[in-house]
């Protein structure tokens, strides 16, 4: 039997609140918000999923519906979303696209451009900059949304790189996939979900771009190498 997990929560952090109202949007897929929120992102170039992929991604959508006529239970839409982003994450693990972030002048800009709000307007606890897609964890203060701030993250990138290459058009897929943390537990794993992403799909350490915030680490919330 495992050892129950006992790390004190780190600063700042809470899992989901029971007390307070969630709100949830979709489009591709659904949203969860909650006002304190700590949310595990990931978000892809616009090239990152082959048309086949994209394809399967239609398919399994059109099954689901099916299977799950409207009226549609929260249960059902988490397990659909968790599905989906397990998938996703594992195609964008091929290295599929132009993987523009496999150069270190792109991520160590996208890794600028991540902590540039770092205590302003947001709360970075973690982030791995792969090929062709990005992973942190973050909290927004109040009065900022996610959105937003993955918008401005994505802007500013995209125009860096776009003015670097000579290239026009989109850059980054506009939807991101996020999950609200639930706990300790699941804040803990997905820091070293993130810490391990580069070693666990072959990247040499040279093209290593993650962080944890120092903080956090000296109270043992850092990766912990698989």
């Amino acid at each position: 039997m495992s050892e129950p997990f006992n790390l004190d929560a780190p600063p700042g952090f809470r899992g989901v609140d029971p007390d307070k109202p969630l709100r949830k949007y979709i489009r591709h897929l659904p949203h969860w918000r909650q006002d304190g929120a700590t949310y595990a992102v990931t978000f892809r170039l616009a090239d990152s999923l082959p048309q086949a992929k994209l394809e399967m991604l239609a398919s399994m959508r059109r099954e689901w519906e099916a299977k799950f006529p409207e009226p549609r239970s929260e249960k059902a839409w988490q397990r659909y979303a968790r599905t989906v982003t397990s998938r996703v994450n594992e195609w964008l693990d091929q290295g599929s696209g132009e993987c523009h972030f496999s150069n270190s002048h792109f991520a160590n800009e996208l890794a600028r451009a991540i902590l540039h709000f770092q205590n302003e307007q947001y709360h970075v606890a973690s982030y791995v900059v792969m090929p062709n897609h990005c992973h942190l964890i973050v909290r927004p203060f109040s009065a900022f949304e996610l959105e937003d701030l993955l918008r401005a993250i994505k802007g500013v990138t995209s125009r860096f790189v776009n003015r670097e290459l000579g290239r026009i058009g989109e850059l980054w897929q506009q939807e991101s996939f996020d999950r609200i943390i639930r706990d300790e537990e699941h804040l803990y794993n997905a820091i070293q979900y993130i810490g391990n992403n580069p070693l666990n799909v072959g990247l040499p350490e040279s093209q290593w771009f993650r962080w944890v915030d120092p903080e956090w680490e000296s109270l043992q919330w850092g990766f912990r190498e698989a």
